[in-house]
């Protein structure tokens, strides 16, 4: 469009892409201080500021500060940023408009209620609940409530949350939808009262309450449904005076006797992280494609929209993946670390913000980065997007790549028989336990020439793939535990220390994808003894054997071999280990929230130890045992590592079962087991 633009960044971000991509780049104290924000745009000799997807992109006070400062605030006015932002009284505005809603009840702000008020009205509505911040959205301290006995501490995590998150801990309550499906509505209004809607987006794929997938069109509504839903969207935007780019979401569920009832559950007045979705789908007077954020530029210009309801159509079908740093293997516990390669697919859509050399840590949200594809129908869209997600490498960072993969070939999601509860109730096949130890050790073999190779004479003598021009593939014939005799193909990546590997072998080690490489990355120790390599997220470390015996077993050769063995789990994350010795480790890195113990209490097996908070999660850490706590290693405030100490649990002697044992060796054992 011609516009220059103006980047803020924080000292966690500086070296982020935005800000290169940016004519300018500002330092800013947080993304959360609207004066420094204003003071910037000021400084940079902006005219408008576009707030982004989060932390003030809903903040009416932010847009004041804008329109106070002379600055255009791309986004609506104020008012319908409050009416929007406050759950409650979103839900009281549409619901005068004819919008439907649930049922629960709310609090009244500054007001929380007491346990007793909050058991009364929870019993009155009726169980499953679920609670939600009023001010948030996101899924942060979403909270789903079973049974009263369940109430009463998950409002409580439910209050920090949203306080740590929103400022406010304002609570609402609704009645929990069975099997929902989470469908929104994209509308567009500019400021001479025109509004459209550019038809739904499905996002019922989701964990913890915040979303994973998405696509458009989706694959429930008919015509029919989509123009009532359509409908309902529009009146929601002008119930609060809406002007820009919003979005309405509804939940969905269908009732015994078949039909589709949905219920208005919020709008976001900001661009919403999936329009992607919508922008690749939406067809104006027959052309398909479609900008948003230009859309949203020029309607903060004061310009009407270009086209009216009856231009807009739908072309094909989309679908959007976010890649993570979580674990999908761990309860999706988010995870951090260099990024040491990456290499994001070519011939779609990818929207990044992370380069090689940055670094992922628990300051933001986990996602790093989204994929979309588009097909002429939903089933081409979903191949595509799987043979995207295998092109997608990232080394350093555990994510949830190989996760969304498994999801997208669902026999239930294949059949587009979706809802917010599918991962959690009947989730995908989980991954295989062990990456092929070829894999690793091909890496350690061709590491080691890479560290022997630029002491030798002539360059064309190591053979290690190098030539002029493109990296060739090495071939390495070697034998490893468990494993027959393998050929495995080695080729350079770019990076220092950075690899393809391919295997060859019997036939029922190669896989369906076995001519797809794969990559690792090796890190010598200063010392030279040891090797840590990184594949499929997972690191395992090597040791140099110097015996004859050791290396033939497992190269066929003699010479220096490197032994293969994991690095350590953490006791944290081995049930087994936490229950022998009661400590009691972070599962993530990030900031300890609360510690609900003190030296010489008496807690029981999964009593609360301590809660701790990344990239916006709380996870509580419960005790393994039931023991006497004798040691707490963190209080409240304190950024701790992955694997740090938390607290320390000495487990209850069982006298009888020790009596037993001094005169039965096999009970013993078997206890000592």
């Amino acid at each position: 469009m011609g516009i220059g633009s103006v980047a803020v960044y924080t000292d966690a971000d500086a070296d982020s892409p935005h800000t290169l991509a940016a004519d300018l780049a500002l330092r800013v104290e947080s993304y959360l201080d609207s004066d420094a924000i204003v003071a910037a745009a000021l400084e940079g000799g902006a005219t408008m500021v576009h707030p982004g997807y989060g932390f003030l992109s809903e903040n009416a006070d932010f847009a004041r500060a804008c329109a106070d400062a002379g600055l255009v605030f791309i986004g609506p006015p104020a008012p319908a940023i409050e009416a929007m932002g406050d759950k409650i009284r979103a839900k009281d505005t549409v619901a005068a408009a004819g919008v439907p809603v649930l049922g629960g009840f709310t609090e009244e702000p500054g007001r929380p209620l007491n346990d007793e008020e909050l058991l009364d009205a929870a019993a009155e509505t009726g169980y499953p609940l679920l609670i939600k911040p009023s001010a948030g959205g996101g899924g942060k301290g979403m909270r789903a409530v079973h049974t009263a006995e369940e109430l009463l501490t998950h409002a409580a995590a439910a209050r920090r949350e949203a306080l740590a998150a929103f400022g406010d801990s304002t609570l609402l309550v609704e009645r929990l939808v069975r099997r929902p499906r989470h469908i929104e509505v994209q509308v567009l209004a500019d400021a001479q009262g025109n509004v459209v809607h550019l038809g739904e987006r499905e996002c019922s794929l989701q964990r913890r309450h915040q979303k994973v997938v998405e696509e458009a069109p989706s694959p429930l509504l008919t015509d029919a449904q989509r123009t009532t839903m359509g409908e309902a969207a529009v009146a929601a935007a002008r119930s609060c005076g809406y002007v820009g780019a919003g979005t309405v979401e509804f939940i969905a569920e269908t009732g015994t006797d078949g039909e589709l009832s949905f219920s208005f559950l919020e709008m976001n007045t900001r661009l919403q992280v999936e329009h992607p979705v919508t922008e690749e789908v939406v067809a104006l007077r027959g052309k398909r494609g479609i900008d948003l954020v230009e859309l949203q530029v020029r309607v903060a210009l004061g310009e009407p929209l270009p086209f009216a309801q009856q231009d807009v159509s739908w072309q094909g079908h989309a679908v959007e993946s976010r890649i993570y740093a979580e674990d999908a293997d761990r309860g999706f516990l988010p995870t951090g670390g260099p990024i040491l390669a990456l290499t994001e697919p070519a011939g779609v859509r990818v929207d990044s913000g992370i380069a090689v050399g940055g670094e992922v840590t628990s300051s933001f949200d986990p996602m790093l980065a989204k994929v979309i594809t588009w097909g002429p129908d939903r089933a081409e869209a979903l191949r595509r997007m799987d043979a995207a997600l295998a092109d997608h490498l990232l080394l350093g960072c555990v994510t949830n790549t190989a996760f969304l993969r498994r999801l997208l070939r669902h026999p239930r999601v294949v059949s587009g028989d979706l809802s917010t509860d599918l991962i959690e109730s009947s989730p995908p096949e989980p991954a295989p336990e062990n990456v092929p130890e070829h894999v690793y050790v091909a890496a350690a073999l061709d590491h080691q020439l890479d560290l022997e190779g630029p002491a030798r004479a002539d360059r064309f003598s190591v053979p290690d793939g190098w030539r002029m021009g493109d990296p060739a593939w090495t071939p390495w014939r070697l034998r490893a535990p468990r494993h027959d005799s393998a050929v495995v193909h080695v080729r350079r990546d770019g990076a220092p220390g950075s690899y393809l590997v391919r295997l060859e072998g019997p036939a029922s080690e190669v896989s369906s994808e076995a001519e797809r490489p794969v990559a690792a990355h090796a890190r010598r120790s200063p010392d030279g003894s040891r090797l840590t390599v990184t594949h499929a997220g997972r690191t395992r470390t090597y040791t140099r054997a110097h015996d004859a015996a050791t290396a033939h077993r497992w190269l066929g050769n003699e010479g220096t071999a490197w032994v293969l063995h994991e690095e350590p789990v953490a006791s944290a994350l081995r049930e087994s280990d936490a229950a022998a010795d009661g400590t009691v480790r972070s599962p993530m890195p990030g900031t300890v929230l609360a510690v609900p113990v003190t030296v010489g209490q008496k807690v029981e097996a999964g009593s609360p130890l301590a809660v701790v908070e990344a990239m916006k999660m709380e996870h509580s850490v419960t005790s393994p045992v039931d023991g006497t706590v004798t040691n707490v290693a963190v209080r409240p405030g304190a950024s701790v590592p992955m694997d740090a100490v938390l607290v320390t649990v000495e487990p209850f002697q069982d006298e009888s079962a020790g009596t037993q044992g001094a005169s039965d060796p096999a009970t013993s054992e078997e206890i000592q087991r």
